[in-house]
C-alpha cells in the first residue's frame, strides 16, 4: 500500500483527488493539507511514501515546502501538482528534489501510474511541458553561450557518447525500460550507464541527472528524434 498526502490550497482539488485515489486498492490517502507548512507537519506525523503537492500555494509554496520537507525527510518522494505555464517553478522544484510533476488536468489513471512510478524510484516529466522547458533552456543557452559552468562542462566532457545518449533520454523522463528499448540495449546496461553518469557528474540521483541533461541541451536531441 502506497501511503500518500495531498497538499493543495484549493479544497475541491485536494478532496477530488483524494476521492479518486481512494478507489485504488494500492493507494491510501493518509492526510490532506492546504499549504507547505501543513505539508511539513503532516509528513512529520504520517511519514508518507509520496506527497502530491501544489506548486503555487500561500504561506509556503510547493518549492519551499519541498526543500524543507526533504531536509528533514530525504526519503519522501514528492510530486508537484502544476499547470502548463509553471515551467520556471517546475525547474526550481526539481532542483529542490521533487521527483517530477503532474498537470492538474491529467486523467486519473495517468496520476495513479505516476504515483507508482515515483514510488518505485522513477521520475515523472510530462512530454509537452518538458518540450517547453527544453526550448526555454536552449534559448537561454544560445544567448549565454553555455548554461553549464566550467566545472559542470568538464564533468559532462567525461561522459562517453553512449552515456550522453542515455542522459538525454533521462532528461525527457524516460524510464530504464524505455531507454533500453530506444537504444537496443538491456535494462541492466542502462543501469550501469546511469551509475557511471551519476558518478562522473557528481550528482545524487536520476532527477538531478534529468535536470543536468536539460541544461546541457542533451534532451533537445532526443526531442528532435521523436
Amino acid at each position: 500500500m502506497i501511503r500518500i498526502i495531498i497538499v493543495d490550497d484549493q479544497r475541491l482539488m485536494r478532496e477530488g483527488l483524494s476521492m479518486i485515489l481512494e478507489l485504488e486498492q494500492t493507494i491510501e490517502v493518509v492526510a490532506l493539507g492546504s499549504n507547505g507548512i501543513e505539508a511539513k507537519q503532516l509528513v512529520k506525523r504520517y511519514h508518507p511514501d509520496v506527497v502530491l503537492m501544489d506548486i503555487r500555494m500561500p504561506i509556503l509554496d510547493g518549492v519551499q515546502g519541498t526543500t524543507q520537507i526533504l531536509a528533514e525527510h530525504p526519503k519522501t518522494k514528492i510530486l508537484m501538482l502544476t499547470t502548463f505555464h509553471d515551467k520556471e517553478l517546475i525547474i526550481s522544484a526539481m532542483q529542490a528534489g521533487a521527483k517530477g510533476y503532474l498537470l492538474k488536468d491529467m486523467p486519473s489513471d495517468a496520476i495513479v501510474q505516476a504515483i507508482h512510478s515515483v514510488y518505485r524510484g522513477g521520475i515523472v516529466m510530462q512530454e509537452d511541458v518538458t518540450g517547453m522547458i527544453i526550448k526555454e533552456l536552449t534559448d537561454k543557452n544560445k544567448k549565454s553561450e553555455n548554461i553549464l559552468d566550467d566545472a559542470a562542462q568538464k564533468r559532462l566532457d567525461q561522459l562517453t557518447s553512449r552515456e550522453k545518449e542515455v542522459l538525454g533520454f533521462l532528461g525527457c523522463g524516460f524510464n530504464n525500460k524505455e531507454v533500453a528499448s530506444r537504444l537496443y540495449i538491456s535494462e541492466g546496461t542502462v543501469k550501469n550507464h546511469l551509475s557511471s553518469i551519476l558518478k562522473k557528474l557528481e550528482i545524487r540521483d536520476r532527477t538531478q541527472a534529468a535536470l543536468f541533461a536539460l541544461k546541457a541541451g542533451l534532451s533537445e536531441n532526443v526531442e528532435e528524434k521523436k
